[in-house]
């Protein structure tokens, strides 16, 4: 019998949380609560969950201080819960290393497809794309899910290891962001959702002065350079 994925909740709002875990429940779901930011911390940390839902507004620590010290030690998948007006938090949020972010008041199924498509991308690829990547100095191994850049490790959240693993499959060839919103989030881009922007702005940083390894294709998307390089392999 396969066990049901194990969310944890960190929110302040009893109710809610209590309404959340009914409705997981009866979708296959496990989720437990915690309602401050270092308890909920504390269990993020503590290798009982498959994903983290985040609320922003919490006593303790709020969640970019919960997201900043999470990301120290754990690439866990995040989904931030924002208020609908606050577009910054969002932002702040993906710049944080969220992997996605939802407004509330949110559909629960709405938030149950965001936590599925999430899950899913965790899931080992299949054997025809278990084939590892080195293009340009940069080595992704999907069975390890594992990256290496002329030869150093790198260390990627689950959505910026998604995006390089989607550029390189393509290398030398431009990926909308259409094509990117719908192979990590199984939707469509909105002309003011920036989630993928902030991510692939991350994966540039990590490559440091080989920045420009992902370059912008105006009208097209992004594209992973094909380029030689001195590295021995």
């Amino acid at each position: 019998m396969v066990e049901p994925s194990r969310i944890l909740l960190i929110d302040d709002d009893v109710e809610l949380a209590s309404l959340m875990e009914d409705f997981f429940t009866g979708h296959g779901y496990a989720l437990k609560a915690a309602y401050d930011g270092p308890s909920g911390l504390h269990e993020a940390l503590s290798g009982a969950y498959d994903l983290v839902l985040l609320d922003v507004m919490m006593p303790g620590y709020d969640g970019f201080e919960v997201l900043r010290r999470l990301r120290e030690q754990s690439r866990m998948p995040v989904i931030m819960l924002t208020a609908r007006t606050e577009s910054q938090s969002r932002i702040l949020g993906l710049e944080a290393g969220a992997d996605d972010y939802l407004p509330k008041p949110f559909e629960p199924l709405e938030l149950l497809a965001r936590i599925h498509a999430v899950l899913r991308r965790m899931r080992p690829d299949e054997p025809a794309r278990a084939i590892v990547l080195d293009i340009s100095g940069v080595r992704l191994d999907p069975n390890a899910r594992r990256v290496s850049h002329l030869g150093e490790d790198v260390e990627m959240t689950t959505v910026e290891y998604d995006i390089l693993e989607a550029l390189m499959r393509s290398a030398g060839r431009p990926v909308s962001r259409d094509e990117l919103m719908q192979r990590l989030y199984q939707r469509e881009a909105t002309p003011f959702d920036r989630s993928i922007d902030v991510h692939i702005s991350h994966l540039r940083k990590k490559f440091g002065s080989r920045a420009s390894l992902i370059r912008t294709v105006r009208g097209s998307g992004y594209q992973f350079v094909i380029e030689r390089t001195t590295v021995d392999h």
